[in-house]
């Protein structure tokens, strides 16, 4: 059976999305059909809207996701239709080199559907992260599916599917925080504030949101930031090693993705300390840094990819966290919206007027 449901496409770069009739199949070996309640817009999906992310158009965007799986292929034992899900795109296969080496958060070889999504033409659609949420369902592998509980808004557990695990996972997987360890994070978009609620949800005790708005950093101060320092007025390297006794922050976060300030977390970081980019960067950026300096500084330099995390693991840890209080998932919600609101979303976004607008189908 072939499902017709409207869909959010993205039919050539850098056009407005429309609003289509996808054909969406039944699930096969491996796969799962969902119905999707919920899909956050993510900064990844205006990439993909921007051809950011490879050309391959049409493409169907959307994957920060909850939903309820309808159906499940052949072979599929860890879900069941009826459940709540949380949608990802690790995916891991279990056989690669980094899950064979007990590290599958870093696997190499992560699974999708098999079959494809169509316009109703036949023309092949391309999912954002081989997930495509945007839609009222969508076919997935049934690993990129992750069990959580009924009673969380799913508007705001969604999240996790994206920003809100890749900035909590910078922090507390990639950056290791440590309990009372000065941290710092340079730029206080939607990951980058996220980050820092990951670092007080570590027991970072000085943590510092700068940007060059001050509107991104009183929200960052009510979301766990302690100092708050505007580039635009104060040189952020300087100002960082002042509240941290001179010394440099232990762990820098560089949630910007650009050379300039990759370069002010390098040189904001303590002696020994960490640098971790989450940050996306475009193709054309170059860093240079003087090579002495990477050796005489010491400690590491690390990129986060997708918060280093297992979403089996990771999600339904941090759904916990939010149920008991400790992480306020749902005030990364900004906005809820319906899926003819999305283009409107994303200039909300570019102009940082937003944390997250969240589509609720």
């Amino acid at each position: 059976m072939v499902h017709k449901v409207r869909a959010v496409v993205a039919k050539e770069k850098n056009a407005p999305v429309t609003i289509e009739t996808i054909l969406v199949p039944d699930p096969g070996p491996g796969e799962a059909l969902v119905d999707i309640l919920t899909c956050g817009v993510c900064h990844t999906d205006l990439h993909y809207k921007l051809g950011g992310i490879g050309e391959d158009f049409p493409s169907l965007l959307g994957h920060e996701a909850t939903g309820v799986v309808s159906a499940v292929g052949q072979g599929v034992t860890e879900i069941a239709p009826g459940d709540r899900v949380i949608l990802n795109w690790r995916a891991v296969c279990g056989q690669c080199r980094a899950c064979a080496k007990g590290q599958p958060q870093y696997c190499f070889n992560t699974h999708n559907a098999t079959q494809k999504m169509t316009l109703e033409d036949g023309t092949e659609l391309s999912p954002a992260l081989g997930i495509g949420a945007f839609a009222e369902k969508t076919l997935v592998a049934a690993g990129q599916c992750t069990k959580v509980d009924e009673d969380a808004d799913p508007a705001a557990v969604g999240l996790l599917g994206c920003g809100i695990m890749a900035g909590i996972g910078a922090a507390i997987n990639t950056g290791e925080v440590k309990r009372g360890e000065p941290v710092a994070v340079i730029g206080c978009g939607g990951v980058g504030i996220v980050a820092i609620a990951g670092a007080a949800l570590a027991g970072a005790t000085t943590i510092i949101a700068v940007d060059i708005d001050e509107n991104k950093i009183e929200m960052a101060k009510k979301l766990g930031a302690t100092h708050g320092v505007n580039s635009r007025q104060a040189d952020p390297v300087e100002a960082i090693r002042e509240l941290t006794g001179g010394f440099g922050a232990g762990v820098v976060i560089e949630a910007v993705g650009r050379p300039e300030t990759y370069k002010q977390a390098f040189y904001a970081r303590d002696l020994a300390g960490r640098v971790v980019l989450v940050g996306v960067p475009t193709p054309e950026m170059q860093l240079e840094l003087p090579l002495l300096d990477v050796f005489g500084r010491g400690g590491s330099l690390e990129s986060s990819w997708y918060g280093d995390c297992l979403p089996s693991r990771g999600f339904p840890m941090l759904v916990n966290q939010y149920k008991l209080g400790r992480l306020d998932l749902e005030a990364f919600v900004t906005e809820r919206i319906k899926l003819d609101q999305i283009e409107e979303a994303f200039h909300k976004m570019h102009e940082g007027k937003v944390l997250r607008s969240v589509v609720e189908l």
